[in-house]
């Protein structure tokens, strides 16, 4: 026996102690055993005052197993003693993996050389979080515990999908060697450096990208822009196709347009520029400035016919619109796409821009801007060497574009996925990493064999792109926020890693099911964690601003009880290191 008990408060016992503490080891932390017979209730000391010990109850051992939780508290009368080993396998798990359903993550930092392994299924079967400060070891530890999936025993998990977006492609090397492990076992990279010689560079196929999509790439905020960029996608196939019904439809859509300023109301003078406007930039064989309008007697071109006499008067208004109107062609149907049919950013351009002349954007000055911002950021796309990413070689379904992913040139299976997005800004690395999530999740979602093909997406610096936007107002969700809700019966895994968890979106960490923390010392981040985080106590947040680099505390579903854990280092390391700063000054 270490004490007695005097006093239960709520989950926490106090123990006068009957030891010389001086003589002992470091308890602190340490599980302890209150014994009632047949009873036995388990303890963690958090704290030593003097000679009295304060001890949350973290569970109970019954039938030879441990049940962590509260639902009894000891007696007063219980025998106060150390946990024994067999006692502390059950609380957390055996030190050896021998099958392929362990994974080993680490060394106990409480109970010298206890290896911490956990099941598979409990912890890479849910979302799940590693948060820490800039130092804290973040990167190694991410690293560390994807290496020993596939080095904890021998059985090689051939049929694992991993997709990390690289916010600074560090984990390019950590990965490296895979192939060393087995011959099974393979890695590739996808960079954003549109100057790397030695790495396939990132292209997404525009025509498997739909209205949601483009909105996310063009940064849209407002609805009126979804349906000029739903128009835009169904225009664009069209505009592909050289034959009749293409004139046809360009027709049809410039005279609507022209019609409708022609009943806007407006001075003569307005209606003219305008029309003339349209017709400059936008025009066809059979109607255009120069075209005919025939009347008994003369011909006159269509831009003489907009003349406006010195009383502002469009004489010829009235054979205008007839000529215009005669272009219409009423209940015509434009198809919706079918992703299939190969085009550019530049014929994505011509489509938007034939989509803002059908939307009368030159009506409303409030519609016209917001319909210009659209095109003003695809121009700007256009002429950037981001362009590149769009610029797909060849024709693609979306099925085989996502499996190339995690195949190599040779058709053998690939288990880790390396996006590095440290060559474009924020905003394109956050819609990239929006439309191949989404890409990989709607896939999942329509397979008939639902869960049977699980695929992890790990997202570091998340909260950079893993944020409470206005997509939930203008798209009715958020990606990241329906994979946390959904993903995990379509067998879609999202983790988390990042050092600002009070800026992630509080849906998605909330939806997070495991947790493994390293040092955390801004004050906003802590208060965040203890108040989003479940089962995280007072004693283990103030933990966290304590923890030595490369040591978490972990808990979650995977976890019995609240652990602290010692990372290996990995091998090989990413390129996480702090600058050398005096070889660099000194040489």
């Amino acid at each position: 026996m270490i004490g007695k008990i005097f006093s239960i408060e709520e989950n926490y016992v106090m123990v006068n102690l009957t030891i010389d503490i001086s003589s002992q080891t470091n308890l602190i932390n340490v599980h302890v055993v209150f014994e009632d017979g047949d009873k036995r209730i388990v303890g963690e000391i958090l704290n030593i005052n003097s000679n009295v010990a304060k001890i949350g109850i973290v569970g109970e051992i019954a039938d030879n197993r441990f049940i962590p939780g509260i639902n009894k508290k000891p007696a007063f009368k219980s025998k106060v003693r150390i946990i024994v080993m067999d006692e502390l396998y059950l609380v957390l798990g055996n030190q050896k993996v021998t099958d392929n359903t362990q994974v080993y993550l680490g060394l106990s930092t409480v109970y010298a050389n206890y290896r911490i392994n956990v099941n598979i299924n409990d912890f890479f079967s849910n979302h799940f979080s590693i948060l820490g400060n800039t130092g804290s070891g973040k990167s190694c530890t991410t690293a560390r515990i994807i290496q020993n999936v596939f080095t904890s025993s021998n059985y090689v998990p051939i049929n694992a999908k991993i997709f990390i977006f690289d916010a600074y492609g560090e984990y390019i090397r950590a990965f490296s060697e895979l192939h060393n492990i087995s011959p099974m076992l393979n890695d590739k990279v996808y960079t954003t450096n549109v100057n790397d010689g030695e790495h396939e560079i990132l292209r997404i196929p525009l025509w498997l990208l739909n209205t949601d999509d483009i909105a996310i790439l063009l940064e849209a905020t407002e609805s009126t822009q979804l349906s000029i960029i739903e128009r835009a996608l169904k225009y664009v196939p069209i505009f592909k196709e050289e034959n009749s019904d293409v004139v046809v439809f360009k027709n049809d859509i410039i005279a609507r347009a022209i019609m409708d300023i022609l009943q806007s109301g407006k001075e003569s003078s307005k209606i003219r520029d305008q029309v003339t406007a349209i017709l400059t930039t936008y025009n066809t064989e059979q109607l255009n400035l120069e075209t005919v309008i025939s009347q008994p007697g003369y011909n006159r071109t269509l831009k003489q016919c907009l003349f406006v006499d010195n009383n502002g008067k469009m004489a010829e208004m009235e054979l205008v619109v007839d000529m215009i109107n005669s272009f219409i062609v009423e209940g015509i149907e434009i198809p919706d796409p079918k992703g299939d049919t190969y085009y550019t950013l530049k014929d994505l351009e011509l489509a938007l821009d034939f989509a803002l002349i059908s939307e009368g954007i030159l009506k409303s000055d409030k519609v016209f801007d917001y319909a210009n911002v659209l095109s003003v950021r695809l121009h700007s796309l256009i002429n950037s060497d981001a362009a590149m990413y769009f610029d797909y070689p060849k024709m693609i379904d979306r099925d085989t574009y996502i499996d190339n992913f995690t195949k190599t040139a040779n058709g053998k299976p690939v288990q880790i996925v390396d996006i590095n997005i440290n060559y474009v800004n924020d905003r394109l690395a956050k819609s990239i990493t929006k439309i191949i999530s989404k890409m990989i999740f709607e896939r999942a979602c329509f397979d008939s064999n639902r869960g049977h093909n699980p695929t992890h997406i790990i997202i570091e610096e998340a909260h950079r792109y893993v944020q409470k936007d206005n997509d939930v107002e203008l798209l009715g969700y958020n990606i990241f926020e329906r994979i946390t809700k959904e993903g995990r019966k379509y067998g879609v895994i999202l983790g988390l890693i990042t050092q600002r968890p009070s800026e992630l979106s509080e849906t998605c960490i909330s939806q997070c099911t495991n947790f493994i923390i390293l040092r955390t010392l801004h004050p906003k981040d802590l208060a965040y964690i203890r108040e989003m985080v479940p089962n995280i106590s007072e004693e283990g947040t103030k933990q966290l601003k304590t923890l030595q680099p490369g040591n978490a505390l972990a808990f979650g579903s995977a976890f019995k009880v609240p652990v602290e854990i010692k990372f290996d280092r990995p091998n090989p390391e990413p390129l996480s290191n702090n600058s050398d700063i005096v070889s660099a000054w000194f040489g």
